[in-house]
């Protein structure tokens, strides 16, 4: 049911294929048959599962790399310009296409839930993937992780639902014309792109207002942000709103959320009825995520008993507290948490689920720009923890700013009253936390970086 390939995607080459939301586009235009190309930084699972599906994938990048007869080269906001193979496309007078239109135009003819929001955009994305598969529904669907069950991003379904994330760090998301547009939350952040919460809103608004005719808005009913969005865009009379939350006004109220160690149990009321069903991770943000995808699916015109049934058959995203093993009786859990208001989800859903035990924290920062406004929040949230230790600032696509350091996180815990300790070496977290952890322990490795590549080897040391 799929509509074609653009010509411009027939050939498409992808600077940064490797990338989350780069590498679930080139999964489904190689899935519907395009030539698919792309060079990455260097070797990973993504690339050879990328090459599994037909598609040419390089390491490292140079300009010999982009075939003359490439149709287009796709690029994320992260590409600089001076890239070779971007440099090289120009020469060749190639069209160069942003991911998100690329995005937009796979979701063109198809039923489009969109999910956006400052955080939890990629579970519930993942939620509505795997309970709309589960239903046989065979959804397309674009996530910026990979789901545990399928261990994908992405996939081309032969239904006619396409689930995207929806990404405002760069406003990308305007792009996108969505039957049912989900709202989680929305809060300042991605400080190189956004200068006030103005700019945050008018960037939702605009969002919103693409949602086709007779579409419909879900969005949270306790979240501030998301309050003062839900009432600039009361007016727009094509447009169905539908709230969340655990608000006595809330449209689809959520009544009860009961822990049950790494799972919750959520009971919601809609249209006058209760509905229980199981959420496999812990914490109160993630049974909203799951009661978000609900509504949605229900907007739809899904069944909600049978959405709810299906939503329990989530098993997780990689890096959304997952867990990454066991040994010597220490669970090690890995989130993907750098902004303090998830950091401050997830150590609170951690601290229910540790009861007893002590919770443990490696985080990583992520970005300078976030550090620089949020780092006195981020060291706030650490106070959670029995112990943390932070690591330096992960630059990703940044370059330093004088005077932005870790240090600004960990003096902000210190008189918070957390127990934290600076880290300039990786390789000493190991065993490091080996020697803290005792028994029945939570371990916590946090954060946007490659700060999730120490959960292995924390698990090891522990082991020895």
């Amino acid at each position: 049911m799929a509509p074609g390939i653009p010509a411009a995607l027939e050939r498409p080459h992808f600077i940064g294929i490797g990338g989350a939301g780069m590498s679930g586009i080139a999964k489904i235009l190689a899935q519907r048959g395009a030539k698919v190309a792309g060079s990455d930084a260097k070797e990973s699972a993504t690339a050879e599962a990328l090459r599994a599906l037909g598609a040419t994938v390089h390491i490292g990048h140079a300009a010999g790399h982009l075939a003359d007869d490439a149709t287009s080269v796709v690029v994320s906001s992260a590409i600089r310009a001076d890239n070779p193979e971007l440099v090289r496309a120009a020469e060749l007078d190639i069209p160069v296409v942003h991911r998100s239109d690329a995005l937009a135009s796979l979701m063109d003819g198809l039923r489009a839930i969109a999910v956006a929001g400052t955080h939890g955009k990629t579970t519930t994305t993942s939620m509505l993937a795997v309970a709309l598969s589960e239903l046989s529904l065979d959804p397309s669907y674009a996530i910026g992780g990979d789901l545990e069950g399928p261990g994908t991003n992405a996939t081309h379904g032969s239904g006619d639902i396409f689930v995207a994330e929806a990404d405002e760090s760069d406003r990308s998301f305007q792009k996108y014309a969505p039957e049912v547009a989900i709202v989680l939350n929305v809060e300042l952040d991605h400080h190189a792109n956004y200068a006030s919460m103005d700019e945050i809103y008018e960037s939702f608004e605009t969002f919103v207002g693409k949602v086709v005719p007779g579409g419909t808005l879900v969005i949270a009913a306790d979240q501030p942000g998301a309050v003062e969005l839900t009432r600039r865009v009361r007016a727009l009379s094509s447009l169905t709103v539908v709230t969340y939350g655990e608000s006595e006004g809330a449209d689809v109220r959520v009544h009860k959320v009961t822990p049950r160690g790494l799972t919750s149990e959520v009971t919601v009321v809609l249209n006058g009825k209760y509905l229980t069903f199981t959420v496999s991770v812990p914490g109160r943000h993630y049974a909203h995520n799951a009661v978000a995808a609900l509504a949605a699916g229900v907007a739809l015109g899904i069944p909600a008993h049978n959405l709810a049934s299906a939503i329990g058959k989530y098993t997780g995203v990689k890096r959304r507290l997952q867990l990454k093993g066991e040994a010597a009786g220490v669970q090690v859990i890995d989130s993907y948490a750098h902004h303090p208001t998830e950091m401050t989800a997830d150590l609170e859903a951690m601290r229910g689920a540790a009861t007893d035990a002590r919770l443990l924290v490696v985080f990583q920062p992520h970005l300078f720009s976030r550090t620089q406004e949020l780092g006195t929040e981020m060291g706030q949230a650490l106070a959670l923890a029995d112990a943390s230790l932070v690591l330096d600032i992960y630059p990703a696509r940044e370059d330093p700013v004088p005077g932005v350091t870790s240090a600004l996180i960990i003096d902000a815990a210190k008189a918070a009253g957390a127990d934290v300790t600076a880290v300039h070496d990786k390789a000493a977290v190991p065993p490091a936390v080996a020697g803290m952890a005792k028994p029945g322990d939570l371990v916590l490795t946090m954060g946007a970086g490659d700060v999730t590549d120490l959960g292995p080897q924390i698990l090891d040391h522990l082991s020895s």
